[in-house]
């Protein structure tokens, strides 16, 4: 259990790390390894850490990886399909494994089983047009050994065979296809998160502070940041002085960047999307379930409603879950306030809010009907991926809030982008993240790119270089065009953190790099 506030009290800092979510989890484990020497604060508003975004309940998605959400593969005006994204994706979840696989044989987190596990990730569709879809997507992933293993079927006996719940009652006259990948994984970020805090709050030179919500925070003139911190329980107010600053508070970023004044963050805004599941009570039918099934999304609806009836193991407990259910609210955490929203318009980013609200009207019709859903509504569309479930099986629950970005754009004067965005002043000083999907599964390769914007010349010494390879093996290389540097680090990572693994085929030229002879050697 980590202690809601360690004695020593952090007034000078070298690091100071706003949220204890999977983003300053990730960074400071990575800073810690490159300079053990650093001074960190955290402070988190809650007194857990993890229990916004990064909660396994909260989470809308967990082992993103590309494997199975289609809206990374959007079809283009020529019926091709955009894979590039899918393949960063796909490559940046085997940088988060790796990293892990790191922490692990280092001794800094748990067992494996207590945060991944092996679930297969599916693709389901109907229709015509859909199906061809999906056969164009599995053709065109499958020319990336990232994806080498994945299976496409129309067969109604295989499709039962991977995916019974969804299969059973279908009209077998509706033609249907999915693709079934293996290797996908199921990942409980909340507990990841907690070990990774616990790991730290041992270390020399850091401090947690739970219950401590950040107020102010303004750059003085020998480029330190001062921060006001309040006590939320007893009021007590303090003040604490780093080099660097990291605002990784989820949804709670975006008032903190507006207030930090860097030029950088003018004219960014936020739009909040709130969600909801239906969560299974009935453990007869979440045994019939093994799969992440996603499916497509509505048109107009953003990426985090993409439906899937999902398979987790939470606390120990296979769950299943279906949804989620997009809503909105003014809210930019769970536990936020209801001014939230109305308290970030700003003379700078109003414009680019107002251009990009006008532009997203079928956004905001398609969140209001969302909102609007009956119960028996949403069990119906439970029902378009598992036909014969009862209402009396599922329960509503609450799920975790978004914050989409809005920034200005020259031409349309604002625009709503449904990524992840580092915001960071001009001297390296301050860095925040913006943004949802895929968030924490890319957790790792977002910090590094962290790094490099703010960490320039520590990032081209020899010692950093170094460490860096030694966390993440397949650094300064690229595992998409590198099919043996793939399969050696897969086999590794994959027995470290107990996983099924899809051999690859060995292509006819050896890579003899460090990084690929370090996989072969765990294999």
């Amino acid at each position: 259990m980590i202690e809601k506030d360690k004695a020593l009290r952090a007034d000078e800092v070298d690091v100071v790390l706003i949220g204890a979510g999977i983003m300053s989890a990730t960074l400071g484990m990575m800073l810690k390894e490159l300079e053990p020497g650093l001074r960190i604060a955290v402070f988190e508003r809650l007194d857990v850490a993890a229990a916004e975004s990064s909660d396994a309940w909260n989470n809308a998605g967990t082992g993103h990886s590309a494997f199975c959400e289609l809206n990374y593969t959007p079809e283009r005006a020529d019926g091709t399909i955009e894979t590039a994204k899918a393949v960063t994706i796909a490559e940046s979840f085997e940088v988060s494994k790796q990293f892990w696989s790191f922490l692990i044989e280092q001794g800094h987190i748990k067992l494996p089983e207590h945060f991944i596990q092996s679930i297969p990730h599916m693709s389901f569709v109907w229709g015509d047009g859909n199906v061809e879809f999906l056969r164009k997507r599995h053709q065109a992933l499958t020319q990336c050994h990232l994806f080498q293993g994945m299976e496409y079927s129309e067969d109604c006996e295989q499709l039962t065979e991977w995916m019974p719940l969804v299969m059973k009652g279908r009209d077998l006259l509706q033609k249907v296809a999915a693709t079934r990948m293996e290797l996908g994984t199921d990942v409980n970020f909340g507990a990841l998160t907690r070990c990774m805090f616990e790991q730290l709050g041992r270390m020399e030179g850091v401090t947690l502070h739970f219950g401590q919500e950040v107020r102010k925070l303004r750059q003085e003139e020998d480029m330190r940041w001062r921060l006001k911190i309040k006590n939320r329980e007893t009021g007590e107010k303090r003040k604490v002085r780093g080099s660097f600053v990291f605002i990784g508070a989820g949804g709670g970023s975006l008032p903190l960047l507006l207030k930090s004044g860097i030029p950088e963050g003018e004219g960014f805004g936020g739009f909040p999307v709130s969600g909801q599941w239906l969560k299974c009570t009935n453990p007869a039918v979440i045994e019939q379930h093994h799969a992440k099934v996603y499916g497509k999304a509505s048109v107009g609806s953003p990426p985090m409603s993409v439906p899937h009836l999902d398979t987790r193991f939470i606390n120990g407990k296979r769950e299943l879950l279906f949804g989620p259910y997009a809503g909105f609210t003014t809210k930019f955490l769970k536990n936020g306030s209801f001014f939230d929203l109305p308290l970030s318009l700003k003379v700078n980013n109003l414009h680019p809010m107002l251009a990009a609200g006008v532009r997203n009207l079928p956004l905001t019709q398609y969140l209001i009907n969302q909102v609007r859903q009956s119960p028996d509504e949403r069990v119906e569309a439970l029902r378009e991926y598992y036909p014969e479930a009862r209402p009396e099986d599922w329960q509503l629950e609450i799920a975790g809030q978004r914050v989409q970005v809005i920034k200005k754009d020259p031409e349309h004067g604002g625009v709503l982008e449904f990524g992840t965005e580092i915001v960071s002043g001009a001297d390296g000083s301050l860095a925040a993240l913006l943004g949802a999907s895929p968030g924490a599964s890319t957790a790792v390769s977002i910090m590094l790119n962290l790094l490099h914007r703010c960490f320039p010349d520590k990032v081209k010494t020899e010692a950093w270089q170094s460490k860096m390879k030694q966390m993440i093996p397949s650094y300064g290389q690229s595992l998409a065009q590198n099919a043996e540097l793939l399969r050696g680090l897969r086999a590794w990572t994959s027995e470290v953190l107990g996983l099924e693994n899809v051999v690859l085929e060995q292509p006819e030229e050896s890579d003899t790099s460090d990084a690929s002879n370090r996989g072969m050697a765990k294999s």
